[in-house]
């Protein structure tokens, strides 16, 4: 699930995308919903996620912000652990949107499986390749039963 209102952002997700279907991933079923369609019952169905989001006036997208305040108390008691994974497009350097994430996912008590992608500055090519890697590995993860 990513908040992707640019092409370069599309590009971004289409890049984690392509890297879960990888075939060396392994056999895992992927399913992208946008932060402002996704509910509980998406959330409780995943055994796993990806965030994905914009760097906004130093915090996440109000897109995903409005995503967490939806699913929070329904899914409070029934994710604990759920693995996840974040990446964030940042303009700037990345750390308020990393600690409003870190924030809630520590409240909902998600397992972060590594560390979070903050793709800072300009947009530069190599963010592509560092989003396909995260889906790759997460992916690979959840196949292995790593995560």
């Amino acid at each position: 699930m990513a908040h992707a209102p640019s092409p370069n952002t599309q590009r971004l997700l289409e890049a984690a995308i392509q890297g879960a279907q990888d075939p060396a991933a392994g056999d895992v079923a992927l399913r992208h919903v946008a932060p402002l369609s996704t509910g509980p019952e998406d959330v409780l169905a995943a055994d796993a996620l990806i965030l994905g989001t914009t760097e906004n006036l130093g915090t996440m997208s109000g897109a995903l912000k409005d995503f967490f305040d939806r699913i929070y108390y329904p899914c409070l008691e029934r994710t604990q652990g759920l693995p996840y994974a974040l990446y964030i497009r940042a303009g700037h350097d990345g750390t308020g949107t990393r600690r409003a994430v870190e924030t809630i996912v520590t409240g909902l008590r998600w397992r972060a499986v590594r560390e979070p992608l903050i793709c800072r500055g300009a947009f530069e090519e190599r963010f592509l390749d560092e989003c396909r890697d995260l889906g790759l590995y997460m992916a690979a993860g959840l196949d292995a039963g790593i995560f």
